[in-house]
């Protein structure tokens, strides 16, 4: 984690208030993955640190949304929904589970993870879309009636399947590693010729906690055995969620594999997703991404 957190050059968008900002911000991390490390003093530094971190990162979103504002940038809606997202989702659901954690390691790493990947994906897409060096990656932003419909059907299913009540992390999930994960490709069809792509994302803690629930025997191993008992309830999962949304009848399961996180953040950064959420059931962290044909 510590060789991501450093400052690429290529992470510039030209404008320099906004690119010290950024510079800064991964300063702060990498001082955080540091602290973490510090047996001794490492809890009480990081929750200072990170309150240091949310409090820069906040003024920063203000200030570039008030450069996009004096350019007329166009995607300025979606862009600040996105820091919106992180301002009164993310951060306040990652500082929950920190405390409640009493600031474990876990709950350390899950916030580095996160806000590490995050920034990264953030600044590499949506920001330099500022300066026209990209294209924005979210064309179209489904928030209203079908972004609840979707996270309540996903709250019923984790609670039906995994008896865990779940917490949306974001609604703009932007594939950051959250931890050690299983990650697991969906492809469905109509009889129209449409597909539906759904990628699931389970922290190994929360895949151990299902199967070894299913089999009744304690696991600690993600093998073979658990792999493909966890592909199977990604697809109950799915097909939960289709019926809670009234597309079961119309899609066809065509085909299931696992991707390595390599993978995932290829298909992730160079495809537009409808929806994308990050959800924590408290056991461990699951992302829900849907790619609408």
């Amino acid at each position: 984690m510590a060789k991501e957190a450093e400052w690429n050059e290529r992470f510039n968008i030209g404008v320099d208030s906004i690119d010290n900002a950024h510079r800064k911000l991964f300063s702060i991390v990498r001082k955080l993955i540091y602290l973490s490390k510090n047996e001794h003093h490492g809890q009480w530094a990081c929750a200072e640190g990170i309150k240091y971190f949310k409090s820069y990162a906040i003024e920063h979103f203000t200030d570039e949304e008030s450069y996009m504002r004096s350019i007329g940038y166009r995607g300025y809606e979606i862009h600040k929904r996105l820091h919106d997202d992180m301002r009164y989702k993310t951060l306040p659901a990652l500082e929950k589970d920190l405390s409640e954690s009493n600031y474990s390691q876990e709950s350390i790493h899950h916030f580095l993870g996160i806000c590490l990947g995050w920034l990264t994906a953030h600044i590499m897409i949506e920001d330099r879309a500022i300066t026209g060096k990209v294209a924005n990656k979210w064309k179209k932003d489904n928030i209203g009636k079908d972004m609840d419909t979707l996270e309540d059907a996903l709250t019923v299913t984790i609670q039906e399947i995994f008896r865990l009540q779940t917490e949306v992390v974001s609604e703009h999930y932007s594939g950051e590693n959250f931890g050690n994960s299983m990650i697991d490709r969906l492809s469905y069809h109509s009889k129209e010729g449409k597909q539906v792509q759904i990628f699931l994302v389970l922290e190994d803690h929360l895949v151990l906690r299902a199967v070894s629930s299913m089999l009744d025997m304690p696991l600690k191993k993600m093998d073979k055995l658990v792999l493909n008992a966890a592909r199977q309830l990604s697809e109950q999962i799915a097909d939960q969620v289709s019926i809670h949304c009234n597309l079961s009848s119309e899609y066809q399961l065509e085909s299931n594999h696992l991707m390595t996180a390599e993978q995932f953040r290829q298909v992730f950064y160079s495809e537009y997703f409808d929806y994308s959420l990050l959800l924590n059931t408290g056991t461990g962290y699951f992302a829900f991404c849907i790619k609408l044909d």
